[in-house]
């Protein structure tokens, strides 16, 4: 790939990224506050464990593509202050706009460097750029299927869900 056709990826990957921004918020805001603590099987982690690991995984990811190196896991224990899935939504919202905003301003030549992460992975910092879209939506996925066991309601991912007043009106 040359640096002006990664330019061209990176524009419409931050793009699709923005795009699926209102559903990701609108997943981590549907869980219920006495829902916070559910979790599908001993192995999984909670609702709001998941809403923080969505909020703080996807800050380190994109700032490892602007960076072009990755720092220190995030710490998604209660240290990291994300108490209520507002909270990670406030923190998705603020980190996720700043790193896609510094990503839109590398170059082509920054966007295939090379990226480490720790010796597991190298590949160059446009496919982690993927990898950060794709992670989104995998976890957003993985907690919609939380939400009706936790007592909450599906909202509208793709279109209506069948928790949604579009679907239920039409039912």
């Amino acid at each position: 790939m040359k640096p002006e056709e990664a330019k061209i990826v990176a524009d419409f990957l931050i793009a699709a990224f923005e795009s699926e921004l209102p559903a990701t918020h609108a997943v981590i805001a549907a869980v219920p506050a006495d829902g916070c603590g559910y979790r599908p099987d001993g192995l999984s982690k909670t609702a709001l464990g998941l809403a923080r690991h969505i909020a703080l995984e996807d800050e380190w990811l994109l700032a490892a593509v602007a960076d072009g190196t990755f720092g220190p896991g995030k710490d998604e224990s209660d240290a990291c202050g994300m108490m209520t899935p507002a909270d990670a939504v406030a923190h998705h919202q603020k980190t996720v706009a700043a790193q896609l905003t510094r990503i839109r301003a590398l170059s082509g030549d920054d966007l295939l460097r090379t990226v480490d992460m720790f010796g597991a992975f190298q590949m160059p910092a446009i496919q982690f750029l993927s990898l950060a879209l794709r992670h989104t939506v995998h976890h957003r996925g993985q907690l919609s299927a939380y939400l009706r066991a936790a007592g909450s309601k599906v909202p509208s991912i793709y279109g209506p869900s069948a928790d949604t007043a579009m679907a239920t009106a039409s039912a």
